[in-house]
């Protein structure tokens, strides 16, 4: 049967909001020069509220070429944020909507008369807030990207690109479907006043346009754990050895966050396990100062929690084993360090409480390389242990 006569209403949209989760990443340039300033890509998570039609004030259409519309608003509020940790700041960074302009756009046919793929687009005013800054920026950022459903989520524990490149950029991105980008990068940001609005010609940040250009997509999982970590990484560098203890706190967007995902999340059985986010810092001798493992954007850290078979989260049997195929990455002072291969890290979760839960490298160890492939130091054996954590099926709001 033709689909030639689709529109958005064959959807049977519910009048709410959508509340998801969502995994993002933005490469920051730090300083007034643009061009002399050190990259880092930061990632994200948190969740937002998508209002969308058939919501009052939200209009659907169809133009005079066939292709049906529908508007909606993107909310990121103090309560609804998208946070990360910062290894240059050392400090956490929260990204929200400007509640003084409009975050509107549409989702749109990209062929008429056909619902999917179609194109998703907002207009984003952001405002970025740490400890101590509050920042915003003068023009619009255009978002981006090509989408197959709604609410579009994102497959579980697959990448943003369509492909791995390794480094903060700059490079060519090219992201996957159902992943979101801004357009109209760079873009500087600048002390803001009380009325969110930039001042002064003396920009703090710019978002770059790669390796993370305000990028995010939206995941379904079943339970989130954000958890703070405490544990140790040991690196070689030219033929010595050194054990450096890291920590990081949750409620400072660090540590850790994992996500599960049940079976009826991904069309198989089993549940699935994501180390979305890690932020751990302690202090390295052979690497010159502060250092911070983190988990690497282009590539996931997938794994899985119990036997495989279970047909539901529910059905999880404890203590149960829980094992990661981690993606890390390593900042350091002089240069971030790319891990050449993931490494497997495994634990046995008690409960969904996690608190204790101790997880060990096991197997092959890795090579970190400098962006351009050149050997620098290997990770070769790594424990974290989960201290405080708060688990649930919706992130934690802020504290």
């Amino acid at each position: 049967m033709s689909s030639l006569r689709e529109t958005y209403e064959s959807l049977n949209l519910e009048p709410k909001p959508i509340r998801p989760h969502i995994l993002a990443a933005a490469t920051v340039v730090f300083g007034d020069d643009y061009y002399a300033g050190r990259r880092e890509t930061i990632n994200l998570s948190g969740f937002v509220q998508l209002n969308k039609w058939p919501m009052p004030g939200f209009e659907h259409r169809v133009d005079e070429k066939g292709h049906a519309e529908l508007e909606l608003e993107l909310i990121s509020a103090p309560e609804v944020g998208i946070k990360g940790y910062s290894y240059e700041l050392d400090d956490r960074i929260q990204v929200l909507s400007n509640p003084f302009l409009p975050n509107t756009g549409h989702v749109r046919q990209i062929v008429p008369g056909k619902n999917f793929p179609a194109e998703f687009y907002i207009r984003r005013f952001g405002i970025l807030e740490t400890s101590t800054l509050r920042l915003a920026h003068r023009n619009v950022i255009d978002i981006y990207g090509v989408v197959d459903g709604i609410p579009p989520y994102k497959k579980p524990l697959t990448g943003p690109y369509l492909g791995s490149p390794r480094g903060d950029g700059p490079f060519d991105v090219v992201q996957a479907p159902n992943v979101v980008r801004g357009t109209t990068l760079p873009e500087a940001w600048y002390p803001a006043n009380d009325d969110n609005e930039p001042v002064g010609i003396t920009p703090t940040v710019f978002f770059a346009e790669s390796a993370g250009p305000c990028m995010s997509m939206l995941v379904d999982p079943s339970l989130i754990m954000q958890v703070s970590m405490e544990g140790s990484v040991q690196i070689e560098v030219d033929g010595r050895t050194e054990t450096v203890d890291l920590a990081g706190d949750y409620r400072k967007a660090a540590g850790t966050e994992i996500l599960l995902f049940g079976p009826e999340k991904h069309d198989g059985q089993g549940v699935l396990a994501q180390m979305a986010r890690v932020a751990m810092s302690g202090q390295s001798n052979l690497l010159g100062g502060r250092v911070m493992l983190r988990a690497s954007w282009p590539r996931p850290s997938g794994g899985t929690l119990g036997e495989g078979t279970e047909d539901s989260l529910s059905r999880l049997r404890f203590p149960s084993d829980l094992h990661i195929d981690g993606e890390f990455e390593l900042v350091a002072p002089e240069a971030t360090l790319y891990a050449a291969n993931a490494v497997h890290v495994t634990g046995k979760l008690s409960d969904l409480e996690a608190t204790g839960t101790e997880l060990s490298l096991v197997g092959a160890d890795s090579a970190l390389l400098s962006a351009d492939g050149v050997v620098k130091a290997r990770l070769t054996g790594l424990k974290l242990v989960m201290r405080d954590a708060h688990v649930g099926e919706t992130a934690a709001v802020n504290i």
